[in-house]
């Protein structure tokens, strides 16, 4: 069963990868797309240096406190190995989005945008989802195959395989909520909202593009041990997807919703035994 459920989502993502390789070409590759580039609709980020280090801070700061707390918190409850991980995890992406919202709140003095016309930024997200899925692909086995030739450990994400072990529903749950509402959430407010927007009229538009992705993807490798360095090179490509959407719509829900269903596909495959 869990044989035929694997191959069933093996073929599921190759016809994902090949809707995004059709969409890759008509909107960038195809002469006329290349002829007519599109037009960025995001706005200048009007901050000062001395502003977006207090962002810097605050982000850090949220996400540091809040690691700290869920430590003392978790001495008082229960939480071993991996519930241990999630919920500091939890505490931690929650730290980032506190340190955001503080930041815009009291020193862009600004509320929070709403959410306008979220059907066009969920359709715009799901077009780059399917696009990423082929560059991330490919870039995930050239990533492997060179760790491979230079005698680097290639295993997966930490977080990959404690969801391929967890038995406990509950855990499931939490981790999947994590994974889909909160990271996709606080990650892009920080990457895309704040690190992209700064650097794309501060600094070349290469360096605007990679310099937030080689940090989103870092965050993502557990140096210690090297385990998930073979998904540096794919993330760094996958947050780079994001900030040209970002970029092409002017909507950090697009990115947002692109995240939530790329972080929703990955776990679908873990669950189903695939290994793409």
């Amino acid at each position: 069963m869990r044989n035929a459920l694997s191959s069933i989502a093996g073929v599921v993502e190759i016809t994902l990868a090949l809707i995004g390789c059709g969409l890759l070409w008509k909107f960038v590759m195809q002469p006329a797309a290349r002829a007519h580039p599109p037009i960025s609709r995001l706005p200048a980020w009007d901050i000062s240096m001395a502003d977006f280090l207090s962002f810097l801070l605050l982000v850090m700061g949220g996400s540091s406190i809040a690691a700290i707390a869920a430590g003392f918190v978790g001495k008082l409850l229960p939480f071993r190995g991996d519930t241990m991980t999630v919920f500091s995890g939890a505490f931690t992406q929650l730290g980032l989005l506190l340190g955001v919202l503080t930041h815009r709140i009291l020193v862009e003095k600004k509320s929070m945008p709403r959410l306008s016309s979220p059907r066009a930024s969920f359709t715009a997200g799901v077009a780059t989802f399917l696009v990423a899925i082929p560059l991330v692909i490919a870039s995930a086995k050239l990533s492997e195959l060179l760790l491979q030739l230079a005698g680097l450990p290639t295993g997966k994400q930490d977080l990959i395989g404690m969801f391929a072990q967890a038995d406990s529903a509950g855990l499931i749950i939490i981790m999947t909520f994590l994974a889909v509402v909160i990271a996709p959430v606080s990650e892009e407010l920080v990457f895309r909202g704040g690190l992209f927007r700064h650097f794309r009229t501060r600094l070349p538009r290469w360096a605007a593009l990679v310099i937030p992705g080689l940090f989103f993807a870092s965050l993502h490798v557990n140096w210690h041990t090297l385990q998930g360095l073979s998904s540096l090179a794919p993330l760094t490509v996958l947050s780079v997807i994001f900030s040209l959407a970002y970029e092409r719509t002017g909507k950090i829900s697009t990115a947002i919703f692109a995240h939530a269903l790329f972080n929703l596909n990955t776990i679908l495959l873990i669950f189903c035994g695939t290994d793409l």
